[in-house]
């Protein structure tokens, strides 16, 4: 199969692309502007002959037209992410996740490519009553508070994505991500584990924002890609929704404790404030846990990887 990834040398993209080429029959072509992605992250598939990548903005329209008519499926996954950056570029964010997925689905919707959209479980917003399920109502903060324009925007794409089913019988399939994490994924953007890593194997504070009583769920990046493909290949996904993340909780104190212990780290555990780390505009959701009874019912997954091992890999990683 002939196969698309948008943001396929980001951190989740490039885990996809290395193990759709596993399977011999599969030809796989990246794109990717590089401004969160990275060259390192697909180096070593670049003398595969069923690889290919481009580099340049799926806001490209001639370009990603061009892509989507040589291939039969596509993974979006290209997007503005990462709270620091969200926070800095909000007209960025915006443009890039929603223009950017109605492009895509345009192109798509034109060949009648399958798709699926990478969403994100930050579209729940500050909902903290329970176990997040997919048709749970999303309490969203202030206009004022620009955390929320990257919630906004990926509720956009998914609005889009599932009228394009409705309306014009796309085949689309929206898989909701919570906290993927491990090797390749860097801290430049605020992803909480490389942060804490980097800081402690380098003896430097590791910072948590906020009190640190926040908890979150993390989920390895190859079970999320396995979850992903395995949704692609199920005829029973497109039009629907599924949270991919594990139900694994802690806080981020916690966290920050177990890798320092876990990184033989003697580095200082420091708390600040979100407008200190953000300034104003700044708002943090208390917790964000998926039920995931509904994408283990329909592909039987289950995450397999548990968050102590994802740790010892990430401090490999990056000692490396």
């Amino acid at each position: 199969m002939k196969i698309l990834i948008t943001g396929g040398a980001g951190f989740i993209g490039s885990h996809l692309a290395e193990e759709l080429l596993k399977n011999k029959e599969n030809n796989v072509t990246i794109i990717d502007n590089l401004s969160t992605g990275r060259l390192e992250n697909i180096e070593h598939l670049l003398n595969n002959p069923r690889f290919r990548y481009v580099i340049d903005t799926i806001l490209n329209e001639d370009v990603i037209e061009n892509l989507v008519s040589k291939n039969e499926c596509v993974y979006h996954l290209a997007a503005a992410v990462g709270v620091k950056l969200i926070m800095e570029k909000p007209l960025e964010t915006i443009e890039t996740n929603v223009k950017g997925t109605e492009i895509i689905l345009r192109a798509a919707n034109k060949y009648k490519r399958k798709t699926l959209i990478a969403s994100t479980s930050e579209i729940y917003g500050k909902h903290v009553q329970h176990t997040l399920k997919e048709d749970d109502n999303r309490v969203m903060g202030p206009i004022k508070k620009w955390r929320w324009a990257y919630a906004s925007s990926k509720t956009i794409d998914e609005f889009l994505a599932l009228a394009y089913y409705i309306e014009k019988k796309l085949p689309v399939i929206i898989a909701r991500l919570f906290n993927t994490v491990g090797p390749r994924q860097t801290g430049a953007y605020g992803m909480v584990i490389p942060n804490f890593v980097q800081s402690a194997l380098l003896g430097k504070p590791i910072t948590v924002y906020g009190s640190g009583r926040q908890t979150r769920s993390f989920t390895y990046v190859k079970d999320v890609v396995k979850a992903m493909i395995d949704l692609m290949d199920c005829p029973k996904a497109p039009g629907d929704v599924f949270n991919i993340g594990s139900k694994t909780e802690i806080s981020i104190a916690d966290l920050a404790k177990k890798i320092k212990k876990m990184a033989g780290s003697r580095s200082k555990i420091i708390y600040i404030p979100y407008d200190k780390a953000y300034g104003e505009g700044f708002e943090d959701m208390m917790r964000r846990t998926p039920d995931i009874s509904k994408i283990k019912k329909i592909i039987g997954y289950k995450p397999t990887v548990s968050l102590d091992s994802i740790i010892e890999e990430v401090i490999e990683y990056f000692k490396q």
